[in-house]
């Protein structure tokens, strides 16, 4: 099953006007942070989370990029090119490009590639490849001519397998297609022709590929509307021999076969593709994935004001131009399975989405290799299956006729042997079918609240918000803190208002109540304990990182702390919290996933003096991490440092202007205000140390034009 989620715009700014559009979106160092290059002068850096724009840089009037800007993963800068030959790297803090590093190729540039694991390549239209350290070191090399006469590059795209990395870039001549498959690790080249079929007419628009162990699936879609998978080995026989690979019909009539723009289609998984055009010639433009092993159309949603035939993906996140302007949409594609794509399954679904199980006419598709030689011994075995299947029906059968009329025990026996049967492959399915069976009948029965059964449900690990929406909310109405905490450990897909509602009931429970609560209590001993045991001990110095809550780190620094620095050290050593309400906040809401654009609106119902004490709890778990080297907690999964910190930044921007009015809140205020200054402080010192080692470096650079013997005399200011 897969769905398309409510889009947003990333852009204000219209994009993609120049004359070749919106020339790519790329991935950056950074997981929610991408590169967008205009077809004009421009390249702006995107925080998609926060959807605003976190750099831009131009290239002087009169030049033109040509080629998407890219990330260097190896060392965090920017590549682009520009006038086809002129190439320029470098990074946030740089402002002009026209002061940046530039070097001037002798041969122009088709696409420069970078991925993680690698150094980025320039691939060149001429169809020779460079790694960038070597173009670098050389600029004006010389640049082989690869492909023939009249052969222009269409597409291309990187991948690595097994550590190795692996580029294809595909050419056209005369209506005629080929594939370069080049292996860096063994330095080969090879090159195949595809052979179109029947389909000899259609001209190749788009192409996409992945890649497995030892085959790369190329997928193309024609203009006759459908889509064609070619499998192309990564080792071939003879490297040096000109390979024919056939096209197999894939999807049919994906698109309408009358447009010959405004389409584009890329692979999401194994199983799963996205496309971009219209269904139908008079339909409007719409996105849409479709299920490539069972062959439907599983969603799609409409785009009114057009598009340039552009789709990127990167995570679970579709990028195109809609209109002028570039828009995400989020995307979520689940295990594939014959119920799913038949859309049996039930999902709660955006209004602005369809799901249209579009179904292929599997007597047609005997061509193409769906026929049986053997049909009367296939209607034999039918037969046999309908007799048997006759003589006892399925256990989830049996399961579901007893949770309509049955006891919760009697329930339970027949989950256990049901869940200690063989596994079918729709069993996640058949438990979504089970959980909302049990909370039909509890919503009819409310006195019914079959607990045990939900929970072992929970503990198959195959169920999700979007496929039993009704279980989180059946259990904050129940107060029910151990599911609550097992459905946020396990489900990937929870909306950020149930998460806040979840951590509105773990600050606000009682600690009674809280006690008699069965908690999985997962690594929150480990620092609990450590904590009572320094309690017993006098202290007479902490450092956090730099940071002392006893000391001056900085001048001008508030006063009012060193009034009682006891105080203040007595808050760095002792939890605000008991240990369960502790392995709630630790183990189940700080390790939730969330859109901050989306939880923030949430946090700000919580009551003030819930949120100070959340506060104190994630200060409490900063000055933790802050006590050995590694910066970590103790345990398995602790929440990383950077995930308390962004709790942090996001409680105080949702609530500060009411909870600096709570005085039980003002010493934590002071203690953070006076962290936050001590680490200034910090950083500035170790940005006066980087220039020390900038002339260093500089300096021995500069060793290779020394004679062998030499004495130096280095000065540090």
């Amino acid at each position: 099953m897969a769905a398309l989620e409510e889009g947003f715009t990333l852009s204000a700014v219209p994009l993609g006007a120049g004359p070749h559009g919106l020339l790519g979106v790329e991935q950056s160092d950074r997981p929610d942070q991408f590169l967008v290059t205009d077809g004009g002068r421009t390249v702006i850096l995107y925080k998609v989370s926060d959807q605003k724009p976190l750099g831009s840089w131009s290239v002087k009037q009169g030049q033109v990029i040509t080629c998407p800007a890219v990330c260097n993963f190896q060392t965090g800068e920017y590549i682009v090119v520009h006038d086809n030959k002129v190439l320029r790297i470098w990074s946030n803090e740089d402002v002009n490009l026209d002061k940046v590093f530039k070097a001037t190729l002798s041969a122009e540039v088709y696409r420069i590639h970078s991925i993680q694991g690698t150094e980025p390549l320039v691939l060149f239209k001429e169809g020779a490849v460079r790694g960038l350290e070597a173009l670098l070191a050389e600029p004006q090399q010389k640049i082989e001519t690869v492909i023939s006469d009249e052969e222009v590059i269409k597409w291309t795209k990187f991948f690595m397998v097994f550590r190795h990395p692996v580029l294809i870039f595909i050419t056209e001549k005369h209506r005629n297609y080929f594939a370069y498959v080049q292996m860096f690790n063994s330095c080969t080249l090879s090159k195949y022709t595809l052979l179109l079929g029947h389909e000899e007419k259609s001209v190749i628009q788009r192409f996409t590929a992945s890649v497995d162990r030892k085959v790369i699936s190329l997928m193309s879609l024609s203009s006759d509307g459908c889509i064609y998978k070619s499998l192309i080995p990564i080792h071939p026989n003879d490297p040096e021999k000109n390979q024919r690979v056939v096209r197999s019909l894939l999807l049919k009539t994906v698109v309408s076969g009358n447009v010959r723009n405004g389409v584009a289609l890329t692979v999401l998984d194994q199983d799963h593709i996205a496309v971009l055009g219209p269904p139908l010639p008079a339909s409007k433009e719409c996105v849409s994935i479709w299920n490539t092993k069972f062959q439907t159309l599983q969603t799609s949603k409409e785009l009114p004001q057009g598009t340039s035939g552009q789709l990127w993906y990167y995570g679970e996140n579709l990028f195109m131009l809609h209109g002028k302007f570039l828009t995400v949409i989020p995307y979520k594609c689940e295990v594939s399975s014959l119920a799913g794509a038949l859309g049996k399954l039930k999902h709660s679904q955006d209004p602005g989405t369809q799901t249209v199980p579009h179904f292929v006419n599997w007597e047609t598709s005997r061509g193409y290799g769906f026929g049986s030689q053997n049909s009367e011994q296939s209607k034999r075995i039918l037969r046999r299956r309908k007799i048997e299947v006759s003589v006892q029906p399925p256990p989830s059968k049996q399961l579901l006729s007893t949770i309509k009329k049955d006891s919760e025990k009697r329930i339970v026996e027949e989950l256990c042997k049901f869940l200690a049967s063989k596994q079918t492959p729709d069993f996640h399915t058949i438990i979504g079918d089970i959980v909302l069976e049990l909370l039909g009948r509890h919503k009819v029965e409310p006195s019914f609240y079959p607990r045990n059964a939900l929970m072992q449900l929970i503990r198959t690990h195959v169920l999700s918000y979007s496929l039993c929406p009704g279980l989180m909310e059946v259990a904050l109405e129940k107060t029910d803190v151990q599911m609550l905490q097992l459905c946020l450990q396990q489900f990937p897909d929870i909306p950020e208002s149930v998460t806040c509602a979840c951590l509105k009931i773990f600050l606000s429970i009682s600690d009674d109540s809280l006690q008699e609560a069965e908690i999985n209590m997962e690594s929150v001993s480990d620092y609990i304990d450590s904590v009572q045991e320094e309690k017993m001990e006098e202290q007479t110095e902490i450092l956090h990182n730099g940071f002392n809550p006893e000391e001056e780190n900085c001048d001008n620094c508030d006063r009012e702390l060193n009034k009682k620095p006891q105080d203040t050290a007595e808050e760095t050593t002792s939890c605000p919290v008991i240990p369960k309400r502790a392995a709630l906040l630790r183990n189940a809401i700080l390790h939730s996933a969330y859109s901050e654009m989306f939880l923030l609106p949430h946090l700000k119902d919580i009551p003030a003096q819930h949120v100070t004490l959340f506060l104190q709890y994630l200060y409490f778990l900063y000055l933790k991490c802050s006590e050995n080297a590694t910066m970590t907690l103790p345990g398995l999964h602790p929440p990383t440092l950077n995930q308390i910190m962004d709790w942090i930044c996001l409680l105080l921007d949702a609530n500060f202007t009411v909870v600096v009015m709570i005085p039980e809140a003002k010493r934590l205020l002071l203690s953070l205000y006076k962290f936050v200054k001590s680490q200034i402080c910090i950083c500035s010192e170790l940005n006066k140390i980087e220039v020390s080692f900038r002339e260093l470096q500089k300096l021995n650079q500069e060793k290779n034009n020394r004679e062998l013997y030499s004495i130096e005399v280095l000065e540090l200011f």
